[in-house]
């Protein structure tokens, strides 16, 4: 597989993983140290795979979740780096109701480690987000 589609297979398990909830397959897309800036959707700067798995973990465990990612624009910069941006949108809703339907880009940076690509680092931004809530009974 060349690393065009190694790193389009990377994100595909990336939103597959999250949406099924497979925390441990999904802690192994990550650099240990990675640095994901999600504070444009409301979050933080969060450094560390563990600690981001937790974070959404908490954020959106409960939540039925659909990621898309569309239109990957990717450059390899070296034989082991290489960045990407990805259109998005995405589909939350909690059990109580409150629903969240977002556009955006994710922003990233890859590293090849050990003979496979992983994210190094993450912001999203967001264009729109619809936002409703849900009982709050």
């Amino acid at each position: 597989m060349d690393d065009y589609e190694a790193i389009r297979a990377l994100k595909a398990r990336y939103f597959r993983l999250m949406d099924t909830k497979d925390w441990s397959g999904f802690r192994q897309l990550f650099c240990d140290d990675v640095v994901i800036d999600v504070s444009g959707s409301g979050g933080e700067v969060i450094t560390g795979a563990d600690v981001f798995v937790d974070f959404l973990t908490d954020r959106i465990g409960p939540a039925v979740t659909i990621h898309h990612g569309h239109t990957p624009e990717i450059e390899l910069l070296t034989p082991t780096t290489a960045q990407g941006i990805w259109a998005m949108e995405d589909r939350l809703t909690w059990p109580d109701g409150t629903r969240v339907h977002g556009f955006g880009h994710y922003h990233e940076n890859y590293e090849k480690v050990d003979g496979s690509w992983r994210i190094r680092s993450q912001r999203l931004t967001r264009l729109h987000t619809d936002f409703q809530p849900g009982d709050s009974s």
